[in-house]
């Protein structure tokens, strides 16, 4: 059974599993989305100031987003509300390990829907080393449990 917003408190979190960044992934990522040499380019991207092929924004974004779907337990989600950050805190190379961690910050019952709640949530995608190299923040709205 999905998590509902009556289920969640403030201070909560959830991890996934780890997810490998790899350079074939962020170079087909990178010639569809952002052809940047710094994303497709090993030999260009060597002499840009990244040092090598990193992973672009999208990318770490989607990544974030097919891990929401690993996490350990499903929320009841009607919608996402919109987000109001997003950091890109440090380059994510080939081979790198990510993983997310989403933790809940606040809650509030809807105004306008009184079978569910708004969530304020962040999103940071962590390396194996402990670095934080993504972060996002924003709000979904989530069904309460029928009374």
């Amino acid at each position: 059974m999905s998590r509902r917003f009556d289920d969640i408190e403030p201070g909560d979190r959830a991890s996934s599993p780890w997810y490998e960044v790899t350079l074939e992934a962020i170079v087909e990522f990178g010639r569809a989305w952002d052809p940047y040499p710094f994303h497709v380019d090993e030999e260009a991207a060597k002499k840009t100031h990244f040092g090598g092929v990193i992973a672009c924004t999208a990318h770490l974004f989607c990544i974030q987003s097919i891990l929401t779907h690993a996490l350990p337990e499903d929320v009841a989600l009607v919608s996402g509300l919109g987000g109001d950050g997003l950091n890109l805190l440090m380059p994510v190379r080939p081979g790198d390990e990510v993983r997310l961690h989403r933790t809940y910050t606040s809650k509030r019952e809807s105004a306008s829907r009184p079978d569910c709640g708004v969530v304020e949530i962040e999103h940071t995608l962590e390396r194996r080393n402990g670095d934080l190299v993504f972060r996002t923040s924003g709000a979904i709205l989530v069904a309460r449990r029928k009374s």
